[in-house]
């Protein structure tokens, strides 16, 4: 395959994975409102007043807001494991930054407040080394998304990919069903999206219409922050991996809020994510090519799908942050893949020739990916081979 650089898939999460967060304040009123946040995440804080040792047992620590007594930087005693270099998030109050002022510097430590329209707070908060200040209430949803990492133990999200037909017929459904099963095979937890609601459904070509599982119908009322784990043991699993696609019923819109809520809880939970993009870019749309890392637009190697395909890359290039081309030939007369990336101005990320047979066992029920040895299995192979083999950028 040729191309740059590939997908940085990066790196995010607090600064260890799981456990709980520990507050710092004496402010009730300011306590009370990071409990609700805490339980909200569905976390469980350890409490102090000020910064806790690393090691020792019994003195000052509550989970419940009681707390112990008050001190400098080398703080109240906290129980065993709980110390202020040892807690995956820290959540200073405004009126204990003083208080931590000579703790050792790390990451994941918040300062958080109420009041906008103080001057020095980004002082107090460079003195402690915060990442970050967070202003209550307007950071509320912000904050309770960080929690939530502590306890799903966040580290490096999913690799993912998007794929999307230049024209109608490109067989952008069958590659994105067939990258997803080949990332599977190899051992890649893996979450495949139908983001188009008017195709025939992901979960048909993969031969598991009846599944159990919910689909995006159930989700379209989704609000503020969808549990990554929580979403992968509720989708359909076919041929060990996981399917998000529609139902048989009325055609349901997803509010964008949905869509982007729906689509991070799946890159949260690592491994790889493969969306099936519609060619038409809405806002919902728009917020699912966002957060994805590469999108592969499927072109046939004509003339007038090349026509095509200009306009649906115009779109997606608006927001997406990599677009790249797969040309689907060779087509007899047709254009060969240098010159359809060429015409696109899009770099080429390899070429699917036609695979015979293909159709005919899809109808049959196997679904696109599974014949090791096809042309198909192969590219994909390929691709991941590719993609996976570094934590950074990487050429495919």
């Amino acid at each position: 395959m040729a191309g740059g650089d590939g997908p940085n898939p990066g790196a995010g999460g607090p600064v260890a994975a799981g456990g709980r967060p520990l507050i710092i304040t004496e402010d009730p009123l300011l306590l009370d409102d990071l409990l609700r946040l805490c339980a909200a995440a569905g976390a469980e804080p350890h409490v102090h007043h000020a910064v806790p040792e690393q090691s020792g047992a019994g003195g000052g620590e509550s989970g419940d807001g009681s707390g112990g007594g008050s001190g400098g930087a080398a703080g109240v005693v906290g129980v065993a494991g709980v110390g202020w270099e040892s807690a995956p998030l820290v959540l200073v109050g405004d009126d204990a930054a003083r208080r931590v002022r000579g703790a050792p510097r790390r990451d994941g430590v918040f300062l958080v407040g109420r009041d906008l329209d103080d001057p020095h707070v980004w002082q107090r908060a460079v003195e402690i080394g915060a990442e970050e200040v967070l202003t209550l209430p307007d950071a509320e949803s912000r904050l309770v998304d960080r929690i939530a990492d502590v306890v799903e133990g966040a580290g490096r999200p999913a690799l993912t990919v998007g794929v999307i037909g230049g024209s109608g017929g490109a067989g952008a459904s069958t590659l994105a069903c067939a990258l997803a099963l080949r990332a599977a095979r190899a051992g890649e937890r893996t979450i495949l999206i139908d983001g188009d609601p008017l195709g025939g459904g992901m979960d048909v070509l993969l031969g598991g219409e009846a599944a159990e599982g919910l689909r995006w119908p159930d989700f379209a009322a989704s609000r503020g922050r969808v549990g990554a784990g929580a979403l992968a043991e509720s989708l359909p699993e076919l041929h060990a991996l996981r399917v998000l696609s529609w139902d048989r019923g009325d055609r349901v819109v997803v509010p964008p809020a949905a869509m982007r809520s729906v689509v991070a809880a799946a890159r949260r939970r690592g491994g790889v994510v493969v969306v099936d993009l519609p060619r038409r870019v809405d806002e919902a749309v728009a917020e699912v090519l966002a957060q994805l890392d590469l999108v592969l637009m499927v072109v046939r190697g004509e003339l007038r799908a090349v026509a095509a395909a200009g306009r649906v890359a115009a779109g997606v290039r608006m927001v997406a942050r990599d677009v790249r081309v797969v040309v689907r030939g060779p087509a007899p007369g047709g254009l060969d893949a240098e010159a359809v990336a060429g015409l696109l101005g899009v770099p080429l990320a390899g070429e699917v020739p036609v695979e015979v047979g293909l159709p005919g066992r899809v109808a049959e029920g196997e679904p696109p990916g599974s014949h090791g040895r096809g042309a198909l299995a192969r590219f994909c192979d390929g691709f991941w081979q590719r993609a996976l083999g570094s934590a950074q950028g990487v050429a495919v």
